[in-house]
């Protein structure tokens, strides 16, 4: 049987690209890819294995090129309050930027469930979304943002954001969030580390893993970690683990003491790194958070803190995702993720190929252990990337970008006019 023949799907093969297959291997040039409907059928080298392609089977020349895999913005918030013009817009720019999934931490469900659903089937380019439910301590919910993502509703009530008590049927929660479509139960704050345990066990139970903030106030990062937590976001958090005393609630949350981190990793740290990298724990660490913070009423952790612990977690061991938590500016050209991949590498010490690995493999396994995008190989989703130079050598290079792949269709980058949506993008979420 020849390559064309397995399937009606259509066939196209992007030959003889340098791939970056986003597991941190070396370059390999002179590799085509044979993707068939939504999928990866064949990665080979060029000239190396022999076999037909189908007479209708497209074939895309790409030398020159350099390809990866589609990206994954581990942290977004599309829709608080919502506004569909303004969560189209930035979908569109991280599509034709190369971001092919996020994960949103949180916001109105019932508009991300529908943008979801939108990109999924390709209404609108987007990428695909990942999102969870939110449950956290009750006096938690007279956050603002609460209530403007549960419009129409009560805020804590809902499905998609529910106010945990030790009366909360636990079961029937995680059920509901699991009926909305959730990927997994975000745990938030405000709550005691012997109910972000319970949490954690029931989700786990019904088979939905649990994102949660590296420290829930009162609950420690120690506490998080013990529950078992599959993915931990904002890396400042875990230096509450060094305070004389955590915050009781994160509206009233402290800043971190940054004296008791010299050049050196605080012990009481080092110990949350290595149970992280032996659980296969995800950090989240949203870098770019801590310069967007800067000098605002909410930090509570400087960037080079946020950087410098990042970093110690990189030489742990630990496996980092590439998270933004905000947007770049409505007028720029590329999203957030760019930021965040540009200080990992210019404030955290990370290589560009690490970086890389942080925004496509780790990306994945943070959405899920077992991810069927995040690498190219036969048989994963055909989300791809392609650039004109090198991104490895330096993540500048992302900015060369010519073309991304999403489930097998093709969006070229010329396709893109950033002008078009900026009216939308500069309009509140």
């Amino acid at each position: 049987m020849s390559a064309g023949t397995a399937g009606a799907e259509p066939a196209t093969v992007y030959r003889n690209a340098t791939l970056i297959d986003g597991t941190g291997a070396a370059p390999k040039p002179g590799m085509s890819i044979l993707v068939r409907g939504e999928r990866i059928e064949r990665v080979w080298k060029e000239g190396e294995v022999a076999f037909k392609l189908a007479p209708d089977t497209q074939v895309v020349d790409m030398s020159g090129r350099f390809v990866l895999p589609g990206l994954t913005d581990s942290h977004e918030h599309l829709a608080t309050p919502p506004n569909r013009r303004f969560a189209e817009a930035q979908m569109k720019r991280d599509l034709y930027s190369g971001v092919t999934s996020i994960r949103d931490m949180a916001d109105d469900m019932r508009n991300v469930a529908d943008l979801s659903r939108a990109s999924r089937i390709a209404e609108i380019p987007g990428p695909d979304i990942y999102y969870v439910a939110l449950m956290a301590g009750p006096s938690f919910f007279e956050d603002k943002r609460v209530q403007a993502a549960s419009l129409g509703a009560k805020g804590g009530e809902v499905s998609w954001m529910q106010a945990i008590r030790p009366e909360t049927d636990i079961a029937l929660a995680v059920a509901q969030a699991r009926g909305i479509g959730a990927s997994a139960i975000k745990i938030y704050a405000n709550l005691p580390g012997e109910e972000v345990a319970r949490i954690t066990k029931e989700a786990h139970r019904q088979g939905m893993p649990v994102w949660a903030h590296a420290a829930v106030f009162p609950a420690t990062p120690g506490q998080v970690l013990d529950a078992g937590a599959d993915a931990v976001s904002h890396v400042c958090m875990l230096a509450y683990e060094a305070s004389d005393q955590i915050p009781g609630q994160y509206h009233n949350r402290a800043a971190v003491q940054e004296d008791r981190f010299g050049k050196d990793v605080n012990p009481k740290i080092a110990p949350l790194l290595a149970k992280m990298k032996a659980d296969g724990v995800i950090l989240d660490a949203t870098v770019r958070i801590y310069e967007q913070m800067k000098g605002s009423p909410r930090s509570y952790c400087s960037l080079d803190l946020a950087a410098r612990l990042t970093n110690q977690a990189l030489k742990a061991g630990v496996t980092i995702s590439a998270g933004t938590d905000g947007f770049s500016a409505p007028d720029a050209p590329f999203p957030a993720l760019y930021e965040e991949l540009e200080l990992l590498v210019g404030k955290a010490g990370f290589t560009p190929m690490q970086a890389l690995v942080a925004a496509t493999r780790n990306g994945a396994l943070a959405v899920r252990k077992d991810p069927d995008f995040g690498t190219i190989e036969a048989g994963k989703l055909a989300n791809l990337v392609f650039t004109d130079k090198d991104p490895s050598k330096d993540i500048r290079a992302l900015r060369t970008l010519t073309l991304t792949v999403k489930r097998g269709k093709a969006f070229p980058r010329t396709d893109f006019d950033p002008k078009a949506d900026l009216a939308a993008r500069s309009m509140d979420p």
